[in-house]
């Protein structure tokens, strides 16, 4: 019965929109979204992306926008950040949502992402953080550094760093079965994200290691088999293969200590996507 009441009073303090906020930590990315989300998304700043007011769902914008900083964050697929907006009271806290509310179909963000696409200002949901961020009477101390190291760096690199890694170890593995015996973390050959949290610099920078680790192993093998002629490449294979060395060095750089990773801060002009 205790468990039924303490669930009963958090639906309850919970039960209308934006009231979730104090259940999130201060200073976390979900307590900055909750707090400056409204000035940060205005609707007036997507008008352009739906002129006649036809086809426009009824989701609010910033909740759009704030779940699409949230999902490029964690690296989610449509499907999974839709769930998250539908279980996580932080992603509830970051949008404004009760506890109750419902969310979207995930193809509303498939819209939004097309619209913006297409637009001329295809990244003003980033470019409107930055802009805040720049505003040091909005933002100062922790808050800031953790938007500056979480939200921009990872959404835009880390995120999209170890998705290419994680994606082109699998691949290779798959499109060369003489690597299979090449020894590779089980996390990174699972789809989805590696575990990690990405709120700590720490664990970021270890999994980019393990990752970049991982990818030189099966590269340094495949050379191996090569000079040894126990493996004759077909061009998909020695193609994959290349690509993997790419994505695995152009994005990171040696990290404090010997063997360690880290990204890159900046992005290079000739950068693989």
């Amino acid at each position: 019965m205790g468990g039924c009441k303490v669930r009963l009073v958090l639906i309850v303090s919970c039960s209308t929109p934006g009231r979730c906020a104090h259940l999130v930590p201060e200073g976390s990315v979900h307590a900055f979204l909750a707090e400056h989300r409204l000035r940060l998304f205005p609707d007036d700043m997507f008008a352009d992306l739906f002129p006649t007011g036809r086809g426009r769902p009824s989701v609010p914008a910033d909740v759009i926008a704030t779940v699409m900083v949230l999902q490029a964050l964690e690296g989610l697929s449509d499907r999974d950040a839709v769930r998250q907006l539908e279980t996580n009271i932080a992603w509830k806290a970051a949008t404004g949502l009760a506890l109750t509310d419902e969310a979207f179909h995930s193809t509303v963000l498939v819209l939004w992402r097309n619209k913006l696409n297409k637009s001329d200002r295809p990244k003003r949901i980033f470019e409107a953080v930055a802009t805040l961020m720049a505003e040091s009477k909005v933002l100062s101390g922790k808050t800031r550094r953790v938007l500056d190291s979480t939200v921009l760096d990872d959404a835009v690199a880390r995120q999209d760093t170890i998705t290419m890694i994680a994606t082109q170890i699998r691949r290779v593995r798959k499109l060369i079965p003489e690597l299979a015996s090449v020894w590779v973390r089980e996390h990174n050959l699972e789809p989805g994200r590696p575990p990690c949290d990405w709120e700590d610099p720490a664990d970021r920078d270890r999994l980019v290691s393990e990752l970049v680790d991982d990818a030189n192993e099966l590269v340094w093998a495949a050379e191996d088999l090569v000079e040894h002629r126990a493996l004759v490449l077909s061009d998909k294979q020695a193609d994959a293969v290349a690509l993997l060395a790419l994505v695995a060095g152009q994005d990171v750089e040696p990290g404090d200590r010997p063997g360690q990773w880290r990204i890159t801060r900046g992005t290079a002009e000739d950068r693989v996507i």
